[in-house]
């Protein structure tokens, strides 16, 4: 069910009140109209019932603390992944060993299929036994664009192990018998 015709005039009236409400509280004018588009989006979906202006306007407020809480929610979780990974230790010479022993021989020649930055980043940091904090400053990046650059990597080369090996490769495969195509 979407919203009244005069409930939507309403809320369409008040667009710039809602960017003024939003755009202190996120920091910048861009991310207070993605919150307010997905918003409207949102509103058009769940407001059916509203008829009257004034209660239309109250409830989009309600709408649109939610999404902020749902938005401050949603980065404080990314950044204390992002933090965590950051502060990886570096791995040591025995599970670099162990490492290597779980995965097959295909991740060398996939590795340099990877965008040229996450081939590096897979090398230092998980072949290499680099800390991802060292790996970031020697690429002279932060610490957290080193670990998203790394979590990408991972998460790529991974696709295309399992696309060339099948799922065996998640229980990691030292016998690969695999035939690069």
């Amino acid at each position: 069910m979407s919203l009244s015709p005069e409930a939507m005039d309403a809320l369409l009236r008040h667009h710039h009140a809602f960017l003024a409400f939003l755009t202190p509280r996120l920091g910048s004018q861009e991310a207070a109209r993605e919150v307010l588009q997905a918003a409207f989006v949102k509103g058009m979906e769940q407001g059916g019932s509203l008829r009257e202006e004034q209660s239309a306007v109250a409830w989009f407020y309600r709408l649109l603390r939610n999404a902020l809480v749902d938005r401050h929610r949603r980065g404080q979780r990314e950044v204390s992944t992002l933090e965590s990974l950051a502060h990886e230790q570096p791995l040591s010479t025995e599970d670099a060993n162990g490492l290597e022993a779980t995965v097959c021989g295909c991740v060398a020649g996939l590795a340099g299929t990877l965008k040229p930055e996450y081939a590096e980043a897979v090398r230092r940091v998980d072949l290499e036994g680099l800390s991802v904090a060292t790996y970031a400053q020697e690429a002279g990046i932060s610490a957290n664009n080193a670990a998203v650059r790394l979590h990408r990597a991972r998460k790529a080369l991974g696709e295309q192990l399992v696309e060339l090996c099948g799922h065996c490769c998640a229980q990691g495969c030292v016998d690969c018998d695999c035939a690069p195509t």
